[in-house]
């Protein structure tokens, strides 16, 4: 990750004279938006979900080229390319256009491509995502969009930019391009359904890449290398479970709720199986208030080996919607099924391709999606209820937005000292 000319708190607030110093017209415009004009793709982290992200991206149009590709390891490079070998008319990367460390991000911006994917840990998210868009490319990024407050103004600036310099972002938010999720929701932010009385939604699944316990760094490996291998075991890297994973849950519940903001959280958590040296929760149960009195729940849990589901239950005044498998309406009495989706023939039901069907899309209309101040709302909720369960208080949106927390600092190397953060404790740990 090589220091920035701004890093995230200096970032904050200036990027009026950033913009009123640039220009910027759109990439893609005019003539150049056609079919005839080869967009060159930049992967930035390579892991399972940037490879599978480069993998739709590739499907999305017939006339792109996977150009350069970067990550803090460079055996996940090669893995990343020999899973992506059926493309190899449209993957380019020579030796010279692979790039590893923690500078890889921005050696990838300056290689020549149109189109950055963003799938590195996020803790890193808001300065690759703010490099990006200062290099005029256009941007997909995956979910979340950062791990701290001071990350999510980053976000909140950085799309104000692109607003400017008319370039596009769009969003690794994946239910909210599935069809039959979409269909259902829809009926729900119509207002066919009645005002929503409450909702309750599950994440109860696994850990991703769990330590072990008595896992020890390897003495040739620095502190900042060994965490960011395992990265989503530490705060400062992952946001812990609740935002690398269960967003996603939490995402619904915004959108479920019109994406409104809510008024607080109350919740709680812990580490109830895990006994490694990460600093990471096991699991929570939130409370979110909302206007009008509306109270979403939601559970998450990594434990192995349980009971696991992801279930969105969202109770209206005429009718229970449930999701995201096989869609359906049930009754006020839930019991009878009002409604369940049916998929149309012939239409894309992969909600990770039609993400990249509609972001190759936009692009070549000259069109241009920019997500960013949503997927920093979504962000800030998923935040909103982590920190409630780890101070062990009701935590006011408003004050939420005035806090100052910083978990990632930006400049760090492999071999720098940086010690683990302790697991919080509610009622000793405090929202900086």
């Amino acid at each position: 990750m090589k220091p920035s000319a701004l890093d995230r708190r200096t970032f904050l607030g200036v990027t009026g004279a950033t913009v009123a110093a640039a220009g910027f017209p759109s990439i893609l415009k005019g003539e150049e938006a056609a079919a005839s004009k080869q967009l060159k793709i930049g992967l930035i982290g390579c892991g399972g979900r940037g490879t599978g992200a480069a993998s739709q991206a590739l499907s999305a149009d017939p006339n792109v080229k996977l150009w350069a590709m970067g990550d803090a390891f460079a055996p996940a490079i090669t893995n990343s390319l020999n899973n992506l070998k059926n493309f190899s008319a449209k993957v380019e990367v020579p030796e010279e256009r692979r790039f590893a460390g923690l500078d890889a991000f921005q050696k990838v911006i300056e290689s020549g491509v149109d189109v950055v994917l963003l799938a590195s840990p996020p803790g890193f998210r808001p300065q690759h995502l703010r490099a990006a868009i200062e290099a005029g490319k256009h941007v997909f990024a995956e979910k979340p969009m950062a791990v701290d407050v001071a990350g999510v103004k980053s976000v909140l600036e950085s799309a104000k930019l692109a607003k400017q310099k008319n370039i596009s972002i769009q969003h690794g938010f994946c239910w909210r391009f599935a069809p039959g999720v979409r269909e259902a929701y829809g009926k729900i932010t119509s207002g066919e359904l009645g005002r929503v009385c409450s909702l309750y939604g599950t994440y109860f699944g696994t850990p991703p890449k769990p330590l072990q316990p008595g896992m020890k760094r390897p003495d040739k490996m620095g502190e900042v290398e060994w965490q960011i291998a395992w990265w989503n075991n530490f705060e400062w890297l992952s946001g812990g479970p609740l935002l690398e994973q269960a967003i996603h849950t939490v995402d619904k519940i915004a959108w479920a709720m019109n994406d409104v903001a809510p008024i607080a959280a109350i919740a709680n958590g812990g580490r109830a199986m895990r006994t490694d040296d990460g600093n990471v929760y096991d699991h929570y149960n939130i409370a979110f208030e909302y206007p009008g009195g509306v109270i979403c729940h939601m559970g998450e849990r990594q434990f192995p080996g349980l009971y696991a589901e992801v279930v969105d239950r969202v109770y209206c005044e005429k009718g229970t919607v449930i999701c995201p498998d096989n869609p359906m309406v049930l009754g006020p009495d839930g019991k009878k099924r009002q409604w369940m989706y049916r998929p149309q023939p012939g239409a894309e039901q992969n909600m990770y391709q039609v993400c990249h069907n509609e972001f190759f899309a936009s692009l070549r209309k000259g069109e241009i999606i920019n997500k960013g101040e949503y997927m920093a709302n979504s962000t800030m909720l998923a935040i909103l209820g982590r920190e409630a369960a780890h101070t062990g208080l009701r935590v006011t949106w408003e004050d939420l937005w005035k806090a100052d927390q910083d978990l990632a600092p930006d400049g760090l190397q492999f071999k720098d000292t940086f010690p683990i953060a302790p697991v919080p404790v509610p009622g000793k740990y405090k929202l900086a």
